[in-house]
């Protein structure tokens, strides 16, 4: 007898969970493409266009024969060599064009490094709340994700005490990001020493995402793990990309930066897997990370205005607490003060009902807070237009307010 199709398949590629933020945005425009009015805070994307001086570089790329053929799995040197020239203004860092490896988008980054760092059994700490993505290929790759949990008590920072209590003889890695996705929360510059310093110190190496360091807010500033702490730079590798800064998010570019010995790992892998990526992409994003951040501070404008307002409107409705975001464009409020309540008729236990209950009534899309390790809580995107944003909050605090027995 033939077995069961599922049960001859990748138990390890079955095993990963799909991403969430994609599964609610997808469901939020099935509605939206059925008739629906629905207002969608789920995406992680910029609502604006990208900037058109990257456009116009992209149309010229095409015509261009160069790029209508292979170039190298690293990725341009031409771009490599931006990238380390973005790297040190930007961050203050000195790298080679060699230390750089452009992939297909910051995920594609994450998990070349993940294959290149990880063997069956390491542990890689994990503050909580995470973005979604980063616990999966650490289980592809054989590794074990070890949950470091913050809440808004802490502005969902974790401590060194906090990760010293979870370090055992098998951890490997710690996966850093400031500003985070999806809390909005951003460490400073003594938080960032300090635990730049205890990794350096326990030899574990450190990946760090710092795809939202332009996107900080008030007195906050973004700082670079290996420029504050330079005794961690030989284990570390930090990723980046042109999606959040230049509003290029289906451009598909990233990059990992990262010691030779990760380097060379991670382009032969890329070279089975991609040969390399689009040399049209690759050419805009050249344009993009060589010119000025002019298009950036015109968005962190808008950006700083939405999460002022998402903050106050959130903070008004009766049983949501919701910390200021300081950087990136999410909000991570808290409902706590709703769940075991009924709501449309329906006793609520966790977000996940809440966000399905708040979608098919209120037609508004958020993410619920179990998907980035974090139960009571959503993610709210605020690149989302002002009259829009005003209206979606107005929704869910009508709903709760009107439903709520």
């Amino acid at each position: 007898m033939a077995r069961d199709m599922a049960s001859s398949l990748s138990e390890r590629v079955g095993a990963i969970s799909p991403s969430a933020t994609l599964a609610t945005d997808a469901k939020a425009k099935a509605l939206r493409a059925a008739g629906e009015n629905v207002i969608g805070f789920a995406a992680g994307e910029p609502d604006f266009p990208t900037p058109d001086y990257i456009v116009e570089a992209a149309v010229e790329a095409c015509r261009d024969p160069r790029n209508h053929g292979y170039t190298p799995a690293a990725g341009l040197m031409e771009l490599r060599e931006a990238i380390a020239h973005k790297t040190l203004r930007d961050s203050g860092l000195e790298v080679k064009p060699t230390d750089v490896v452009v992939t297909c988008g910051g995920k594609h980054a994450v998990y070349n490094a993940c294959a290149a760092l990880l063997n069956p059994g390491d542990e890689v700490l994990l503050p909580a709340p995470y973005w979604t993505t980063y616990p999966e290929p650490v289980r592809l790759c054989g590794g074990v994700p070890v949950e470091v949990l913050a809440d808004d008590t802490s502005g969902f920072r974790v401590s060194v005490e906090q990760l010293e209590a979870s370090r055992t003889p098998r951890t490997k890695a710690l996966i850093f990001v400031s500003p985070s996705n999806p809390t909005g929360a951003v460490y400073s510059r003594d938080e960032i020493v300090a635990i730049g310093k205890w990794a350096a110190e326990h030899d574990i190496w450190v990946l760090t995402d710092e795809i939202y360091e332009h996107l900080v807010y008030g007195d906050h500033r973004h700082y670079s793990m290996p420029t504050e702490v330079p005794e961690v730079r030989e284990r570390c590798v930090i990723v980046n990309g042109v999606a959040k800064t230049y509003a290029m998010t289906g451009w598909r570019i990233g990059w990992l930066i990262a010691p030779p010995e990760v380097v060379k790992l991670a382009t032969t892998l890329q070279s089975h897997q991609t040969s390399n990526m689009s040399n049209v992409a690759q050419r805009a994003a050249l344009v993009a990370v060589s010119g000025s951040l002019d298009a950036v501070a015109e968005m962190r404008i808008a950006f700083d205005r939405r999460r002022q307002m998402m903050h106050e409107r959130l903070s008004a409705i009766e049983g949501v607490s919701c910390m200021e975001p300081e950087g990136a464009f999410y909000a991570f409020p808290s409902f706590e003060g709703v769940l075991g309540q009924t709501l449309a008729g329906r006793k609520v236990e966790t977000t996940l009902q809440l966000s399905d209950i708040v979608l098919e009534e209120a037609k508004i899309a958020f993410v619920a807070g179990e998907a980035f390790g974090a139960p009571g809580y959503g993610r709210f995107s605020f690149a989302l237009g002002d009259d829009f944003l005003a209206e979606g909050i107005g929704r869910l605090a009508a709903l709760l307010r009107e439903k709520l027995a």
